[in-house]
């Protein structure tokens, strides 16, 4: 009974880390009128990532790297069929030219290459993503974000947005930054207690760390990006939305698993091919949708079907 307690109150203090966390950065954010997309692709889709950063940081120094990369794989296939879906829903999302140019087509291309990093497609048996294959996704990340601010930097910002920060005008840049420190420390401190509980039942209840990390923990540390997805399409800024997935979904392959692998070796014994297929197919749901310029309400209930449909087929 305890156990479900202490999971409980470690997942709350995760989400109410990523919101103080998130909270701060798009501040800062807005003080220097930096565009809805980049906030949403940089600030908030890493703040809202951090879960599974340290979520798989734990899992990688304590030699479960089933946790590690199927968190990654996980998160991603939930953040685009489950709360893209979700988002779709409550209103269409729309999908600019811009987002084909760069996000959408990089995002499939770090998924790809994972899936070549992590699985050995001649031999049908998984291999290692080892400390080379580390820098090369942090280089990718390196790169996705040289691209996002030299070329989509600082834009003008809404008229809602200008009148937010004309309202919080008055907030001083040291009270921003102390939100973001605390957020990371509630995530810091709550994902590790988190990802300890879920180990604990998951071994209870005689289920896989692999079958775990891909279900209960990727829907519970991408609840920060629900969370934002969601408010961002009941005040119609789908862009917002947007942004958050596909960056989430980029710095969880190529940020975290390459910190992960300089920790320790990932072997991803437990994560078969078919995940990593829907990972990818998942990363171009939103490519299929752009030729009519939005994901529809009947967009987004196609991907919760895909989605269930993938859950059905793993347990």
């Amino acid at each position: 009974m305890m156990t479900w307690v202490y999971l409980l109150l470690s997942l709350a203090a995760v989400v109410l880390g990523a919101e103080v966390l998130v909270n701060g950065s798009v501040a800062i954010a807005k003080k220097f009128k930096i565009s809805d997309f980049i906030i949403g692709a940089t600030i908030i889709g890493i703040g809202t990532s951090c879960p599974e950063l340290v979520v798989s940081l734990v899992g990688a120094v304590g030699g479960n790297a089933d946790i590690a990369i199927g968190n990654v794989v996980g998160s991603n296939i939930c953040n685009i069929l489950l709360i893209l879906g979700m988002t779709a829903l409550i209103a269409p999302v729309l999908i600019t030219k811009d987002n084909l140019k760069f996000e959408l087509p990089y995002c499939i291309g770090v998924s790809l290459v994972l899936t070549i990093l992590a699985f050995n497609f001649f031999n049908g048996k998984t291999s290692v993503v080892s400390r080379p294959d580390g820098w090369i996704l942090l280089a990718f990340f390196a790169f996705y974000l040289y691209w996002s601010f030299r070329n989509g930097g600082k834009g003008q910002a809404s008229e809602q947005r200008e009148e937010e920060v004309a309202c919080k005008g008055s907030d001083k840049l040291i009270v921003m930054i102390l939100k973001v420190i605390v957020g990371l420390a509630f995530l810091v401190v709550g994902s590790h207690f988190f990802v300890e509980e879920a180990v604990v039942l998951a071994r209870r209840f005689g289920v896989s760390d692999a079958f775990i990390s891909i279900t209960v923990l990727a829907v519970g540390t991408s609840l920060p990006e629900l969370a934002a997805s969601v408010a961002s399409a009941f005040k119609k800024n789908t862009q917002l939305a947007l942004g958050n997935i596909i960056g989430s979904n980029i710095f969880n392959i190529s940020f975290i698993l390459g910190v992960c692998s300089q920790v320790s070796p990932l072997h991803p014994a437990g994560i078969t091919m078919v995940d990593y297929l829907v990972m990818i197919g998942a990363a171009l749901m939103p490519l299929a949708f752009a030729i009519r310029g939005k994901i529809s309400r009947f967009g987004g209930l196609l991907m919760l079907a895909m989605y269930v449909a993938y859950i059905c087929y793993i347990s």
